[in-house]
């Protein structure tokens, strides 16, 4: 396609308005140096933006351009890069020139430039009509058929010749073509046109050489032709013709002269006929206000209108060149523009016979959940990187964490709440510890129904009614607590757990610590005198055991009244390296430290009464349970010392709840079972299989008990023992009395 040059433009005098039908050149749209330039067709750089626009479209973004040398072609494609890094977008991998005088290979050179930067399938094209077939045919030599996407500019279109013989390779190209439309009238004028009529068209003659294939006489221009014209040939019955393309526009530009002309003529010599002196010396500036003025309905209907720059609005038609059967291709009408795009995509046909888009990127879509990590320099090429651990997709190009109490969600393209979990009671954790919880409690709740149903039997009597009474609530209270402390935790139920998680060991300790601190001041005062110790009384007792149980309500008192109980959902305690594993847990707000507060009294009481079991352990055997309060106390301690590595150690644990839960209700509920099999269990087998046994023994005061023990003692340092029926008898006698100790 020819494109007249700047050099043209320059040495015509800028005074004098000029209307082009053909320059499409983007540099004349400027209006400091080309001011009195206008043309009836759109620059180039509106068939930029549209070929952008098609780019867009197809949602490729990473393509490359080629352009054939000169100004026609660098202009477009600078046009082309221009427009994609002012909308971004769109990268250009490579910006290929071919060179007016190509070398041997050049274009080979060309294709396997292109292939460097293979993703980027679509190609740009701003090259003349022959440099386009040998491209074409390069990458038909290279093996390239259906890999490259051509999109080619005007000087393509919808042209037959540069796709002669490479319709494989050319099947697919979308190529941009300004608006036009046949002019019938044109055709009927020119068809009849002959030597005889049209003897003023000097190059007339010389055309129906060329399109008859005949020489006109011995002045003809086609030597070496045999045949001669006869001048009746006609022109579309005697030869092919198609009307030429830029006929629409040739008319445009004359019509837009004209009807500039006729409104200044109006306007300047109104009634005045022929040239008025006031047009005889036009300026120029004037005559070109009057072009850029016109508004009219085209040869084509189209309207005719010039911006200020005096470029034509963008009117094209968009064509791709599609394979119809085996053997034949067409070019077919897939869209237009003007000033937007309107594309059929569901017109188009690719090779593959692939209905989807083929692409043209740099690098596929990242996953969801995985952000872009761009390539310095090339926006269009990115790395995809996962968003690791408790981070989510926030945008596309960054990953942000989490709030504490939420985790991504599956495509991590967001944060979910973490789960809150609880014990259940139905979970193996669970399931253990009420199972001996209730075995627990149905024993207890046996043992106290027997002892209530012989509660003046000598067994119960001499084992301390009010104290046993005591340490069985106790023993009940330490199963009980197994319910509490697997219950769904909320306000009511964790101020339970304060109350009564110490209670339990509280109650069977201050029991235990008061009968065996009895058992001690006894002996110990019978190893001085006859007289009673103060305070041994059944009521004395009870004093002493509520007063010890006191200083564990008033301390839990206090913490009520520091730190209101109140849950929380602990989201570090199950906090895992997978999000999707990671739990909150529903809990009462009680630290282990607080645990270990409440019950460090109770383990206080423990290890004192440990160390009065230890006193009295060379007391007569079973008097007042000095020796199996001993063995509970010796038990107990060795189940506390287990508990306290086991509890602390599995501190860092993700199943800590389940484990530090089902240590604690286990170690209270053997600790009862430990009181109550060692201490109760004896009597009620007693009961209920001997009541042979559980028969009142004589009385005796407790001067002669005390002497009795006192004997029995000094016996013992001697190594002289009474017989085991004395020493039974003895015993007994002061168990039974036991009651009546003041």
């Amino acid at each position: 396609m020819h494109r007249p040059t700047f050099a043209d433009y320059k040495t015509i005098n800028k005074k004098i308005p000029q209307v082009s039908y053909a320059s499409t050149a983007p540099e004349l749209s400027d209006n400091t140096r080309y001011d009195f330039f206008s043309r009836v067709v759109p620059p180039d750089s509106y068939q930029a933006q549209a070929m952008m626009d098609i780019v867009t479209a197809m949602e490729w973004n990473y393509v490359s351009t080629l352009a054939s040398e000169g100004n026609y072609g660098e202009s477009g494609v600078e046009a082309f890069v221009q427009i994609s890094r002012e909308t971004g977008g769109v990268c250009i991998a490579q910006s290929l020139k071919i060179p007016r005088e190509p070398r041997p290979g050049e274009f080979d050179k060309i294709i396997r430039r292109l292939l460097e930067t293979s993703n980027a399938r679509a190609v740009i094209m701003f090259a003349n009509e022959d440099d386009i077939r040998r491209v074409l045919d390069a990458a038909k030599r290279n093996n390239q058929t259906g890999h490259f996407l051509w999109v080619g500019s005007d000087s393509w279109g919808s042209k037959i010749s540069p796709v002669i013989g490479q319709e494989k390779v050319a099947e697919g190209a979308i190529t941009i073509l300004p608006k036009r439309a046949s002019v019938d009238a044109f055709d009927r004028y020119f068809r009849s046109r002959s030597l005889s009529n049209n003897r003023r068209n000097v190059w007339f003659a010389e055309f129906w050489e060329e399109n008859f294939n005949c020489k006109l006489g011995m002045h003809g221009k086609r030597p070496g032709s045999l045949k001669k014209c006869t001048g009746l040939e006609k022109v579309g019955r005697d030869s092919s013709y198609e009307q030429e393309g830029k006929v629409q526009f040739v008319m445009d530009a004359v019509y837009a002269m004209a009807h500039a002309l006729h409104r200044m003529h109006r306007e300047l010599c109104f009634g005045y006929p022929g040239l008025c002196p006031r047009m005889a010396s036009i300026d120029g500036k004037e005559l070109l206000s009057y072009i850029r003025a016109v508004n009219f309905n085209g040869s084509a209907g189209t309207p005719v209108v010039f911006n200020e720059n005096g470029d034509a609005p963008g009117r094209y038609d968009i064509f791709q060149y599609q394979r119809t059967n085996r053997s034949t291709a067409e070019y077919k009408v897939i869209g237009s523009w003007t000033n937007k795009l309107h594309l059929k995509l569901e017109a188009m046909r690719w090779k593959t016979g692939d209905p989807s888009l083929p692409p043209s990127v740099c690098s596929i879509p990242c996953r969801a959940g995985e952000r872009k990590k761009v390539v310095k320099g090339v926006p269009c090429c990115w790395h995809c990187e996962r968003c690791e651990g408790y981070h989510y997709q926030a945008s596309e190009f960054t990953c942000e964490l989490c709030p504490y109490e939420m985790r991504p969600d599956v495509n991590r393209t967001g944060c979910v709440p973490i789960p809150i979990i609880k014990l259940e009671w139905h979970s193996p954790w669970a399931i253990v510890p009420v199972f001996i919880s209730m075995l627990g409690i149905i024993a207890t709740s046996f043992v106290i129904v027997t002892f209530v149903r012989h509660n003046d039997t000598p067994i119960v009597r001499a084992s301390g009614r009010e104290m046993s009474y005591v340490l069985l609530t106790g023993i009940f209270l330490c199963y009980a607590i197994t319910f509490l402390m697997i219950a769904t935790p909320d306000v009511g139920v964790c101020s339970f757990r304060r109350i009564f998680l110490g209670l339990g060991m509280c109650f069977s300790y201050a029991a235990l610590l008061t009968k065996t601190n009895r058992i001690h001041r006894i002996f110990e005062q019978g190893k001085k005198s006859v007289t009673a110790p103060r305070f041994i009384s059944p009521a004395s007792q009870l004093v002493i055991t509520f007063s010890l149980i006191s200083v564990q309500l008033l301390g839990v008192f206090v913490w009520f009244a520091v730190d209101p109980p109140h849950t929380v959902v602990d989201y570090g305690e199950q906090r895992t390296q997978d999000p999707m594993s990671a739990r909150g847990v529903l809990k009462c707000d009680i630290s282990d430290l607080s645990l270990i507060c409440s019950l460090g009294y109770s383990i206080l009481l423990m290890v004192t009464c440990t160390v009065y079991a230890i006193k009295t352990r060379g007391v007569p055997e079973t008097f007042n349970e000095a020796k199996p309060i001993g063995f509970t106390m010796y038990t107990t301690c060795i189940i506390w010392l287990a508990f306290i590595p086991i509890f602390f150690g599995t501190s860092q644990s993700a199943e800590r709840m389940y484990i530090q839960t089902t240590t604690l209700t286990i170690s209270l509920s053997l600790s009862a079972s430990v009181s109550l099999g060692m201490l109760y269990m004896p009597k009620v087998y007693i009961i209920l299989f001997h009541p042979e046994q559980n028969v009142p023994k004589r009385k005796r005061s407790f001067k002669a008990i005390v002497t009795a023990a006192a004997m029995s003692g000094k016996l013992s340092q001697k190594g002289d023992r009474p017989n085991g029926e004395v020493k039974t008898e003895l015993c007994e006698s002061m168990e039974t009395n036991s009651d009546f100790i003041n």
